[in-house]
C-alpha cells in the first residue's frame, strides 16, 4: 500500500464519520513524530464508553548515515472508558500491521528474546502483523484539545528478508520469520475533539 493510497482510506474514513454527525477525534503522536514518522490517528465514538481508533504510520525518509528506518503501520484499536469517552482512563484492544525495511542501526540492545543488535549491520525487509492490550490515559486541555497517554504490550509476528547492509541488494536469506512478545504500543497524543 502507497502512502497516498493509505492518506486516501483515512480520508474517507473521516469523511464517512461525520456523516453520521457521531462525536470525534482527530490525533498525532509526539513520540512517532520525534522518530521522524507521519502519523494521524482518528477516533469515534460508538456508544458512550465505548470507541473506535484508527492510526497509520509512514516514515519514508532516507536517514543519514546508510539507516534504513522505512514503514508503514495501520494500528485499529476499540477502546473501553471508565468514565465518560475521550476523557480520563481507557482500556484498549489493539491490532497492527504494515511493511518495514530496517538496517544499519547502530544499537546493542537485546529485549525479552529479540536481538535488535543484529540491525547494526543487516537490513531486514518484510511485513509484520500483531495484537495487544493498552492501557490509556486522556486529560482534558480545554473545550476541543486533550492530552492522552497509552501503553500497549503484546505478540507479533514477522516475516522477512536478511541483507548484509543497509544498502546492499544482494539477499543472505528469504522466508524468515520471527514471533516477538512485548511493547506494541506507545503513545503520547495530542487531539482535537469535535
Amino acid at each position: 500500500m502507497k502512502f497516498r493510497d493509505f492518506a486516501a482510506l483515512m480520508a474517507a474514513f473521516f469523511v464517512g464519520i461525520s456523516a453520521y454527525g457521531q462525536k470525534a477525534a482527530v490525533k498525532t503522536n509526539i513520540l512517532y513524530d520525534a522518530a521522524a514518522t507521519v502519523n494521524l490517528g482518528i477516533e469515534v465514538g460508538l456508544a458512550p464508553r465505548w470507541t473506535l481508533d484508527l492510526s497509520g504510520n509512514y516514515n519514508g525518509w532516507t536517514l543519514p548515515g546508510d539507516m534504513r528506518w522505512k514503514h508503514w503501520m495501520v494500528q485499529p484499536e476499540a477502546r473501553y472508558w471508565f468514565c465518560d469517552r475521550f476523557a480520563g482512563h481507557f482500556l484498549g484492544l489493539h491490532a497492527l500491521g504494515g511493511q518495514c525495511n530496517v538496517g544499519g542501526i547502530k544499537n546493542n540492545i537485546k529485549f525479552l528474546g529479540t536481538d535488535f543488535s543484529k540491525m547494526t549491520d543487516r537490513r531486514y525487509q518484510g511485513w509484520f502483523a500483531g495484537a495487544g492490550a493498552a492501557y490509556g490515559h486522556a486529560w482534558v486541555l480545554g473545550r476541543h484539545w486533550n492530552l492522552e497517554a497509552e501503553l500497549g504490550v503484546g505478540w507479533i509476528y514477522a516475516a522477512y528478508d536478511v541483507f548484509p547492509c543497509a544498502v546492499c541488494g544482494t539477499k543472505i536469506s528469504s522466508g524468515n520469520s520471527h514471533h516477538y512478545f512485548g511493547p506494541t504500543k506507545a503513545a503520547i497524543n495530542f487531539v482535537y475533539v469535535f
